[in-house]
């Protein structure tokens, strides 16, 4: 039986082109950023209309870089246990500590409320995760941000293509949006991220970023370089960066895709815990919530349907174990099942996954 993935680039010939010809160029990277990684970076900026954009290698190197603009060394951030644990490790990178916030239990987005009750005169940033895609509540982070003189850094890894009010581009809000362009995301690279800047030193920034992405080079001429302070070989290569721009071209259609997927799995899964329908989101994940995930799980996987658990919880993992109850996340935490909503499922793989999750005595 073949399996359902729950994840699956949507790759086609335009991939393939852009691939052979960046091989015959012979020109595959460069720290600096030139050639096609300033393309995408260019493309993607007027895409989510934000005032710079830096391409970088990852998504984790996009928190990393971003947090290192704002001095957190022993300061706080805030942000949600519910994510991938780089969320919380950018933090420690940067020298600060973690403050852990539940999250709303309709969204799994972290709840606006709950971050007025732990700013202390510690707290440097508000890191907010639009989970699954699923926009966080952006006007209640800001503001409550912009009362205590704190910055925002949103991690929206699963976030491409998602729009807030009155469809507004996730990335064009926060001091500093970080995407993740991993082989399992809506726009697929072999690896890559994106740091969206909207500060208002949004061009000072830039080249900070554009040093420390690259082992912290400047004052570049020719041969003759400088080295102020510490880099990270952080950037971008020109192979991801070609077929960034053929997945951006597309990116729109496919999340559309996504969303119809959504639309319906909202409709016809007969669950009570299931992700809402929301014209705004772009739909990275689909999750459900079940009692004996265990069971349901093998039992997917027998129907030939592959599942994910998205995700630990951090502040349950050795590193980050903290005292603090977050009942919402640790609750969902055990329930938690992703389900394939990839744009190369047929209908037939949706049928069968709605069926096989209806069937499921739960």
């Amino acid at each position: 039986m073949k399996q359902i993935k729950l994840f699956d680039p949507v790759i086609d010939i335009s991939e393939r082109k852009a691939i052979l010809n960046t091989l015959d160029s012979k020109f595959w990277a460069s720290g600096s950023g030139s050639g096609n990684v300033e393309k995408f970076e260019n493309k993607f900026r007027n895409y989510i209309e934000s005032k710079s954009c830096i391409a970088v290698n990852s998504g984790t190197a996009a928190l990393n870089l971003a947090l290192s603009l704002f001095d957190v060394k022993n300061k706080e951030v805030i942000l949600p246990s519910m994510s991938f644990v780089s969320t919380a490790h950018c933090v420690v990178e940067n020298g600060g500590k973690p403050v852990f916030v539940d999250i709303e239990p309709d969204t799994l987005c972290i709840d606006p409320e709950k971050i007025k009750h732990v700013i202390s005169k510690k707290t440097r940033v508000i890191i907010p995760v639009h989970f699954g895609g699923m926009p966080c509540n952006i006007d209640k982070i800001h503001k409550i941000a912009k009362s205590s003189n704190l910055d925002v850094i949103e991690d929206a890894a699963h976030a491409v293509g998602t729009t807030w009010k009155n469809f507004e581009k996730i990335g064009m809000h926060g001091s500093a949006v970080c995407f993740s362009f991993h082989p399992v995301k809506n726009l697929a690279m072999p690896t890559g991220g994106l740091i969206s800047l909207n500060h208002k030193n949004h061009k000072k920034f830039k080249k900070i970023l554009n040093s420390r992405r690259w082992c912290g080079i400047t004052d570049r001429k020719q041969t003759d370089y400088d080295v102020k302070e510490i880099g990270w070989n952080y950037y971008m290569n020109e192979f991801s960066a070609v077929i960034g721009l053929q997945q951006l071209k597309k990116l729109e259609k496919l999340n559309k895709v996504r969303q119809n997927i959504a639309k319906k799995y909202a409709k016809e899964i007969n669950l009570e815990g299931k992700m809402a329908f929301n014209n705004n989101c772009s739909y990275h994940l689909y999750w459900i919530l079940v009692k004996n995930r265990r069971k349901f799980r093998e039992k997917l996987y027998e129907n030939g349907i592959e599942t994910g658990t998205h995700y630990k919880p951090i502040h349950l993992m050795s590193m980050y174990k903290t005292k603090n109850p977050l009942p919402i996340t640790e609750k969902i935490g055990k329930q938690i099942v992703t389900i394939p909503i990839h744009p190369n499922l047929t209908e037939n793989n949706i049928d069968k996954i709605i069926t096989s999750i209806n069937k499921f005595d739960k």
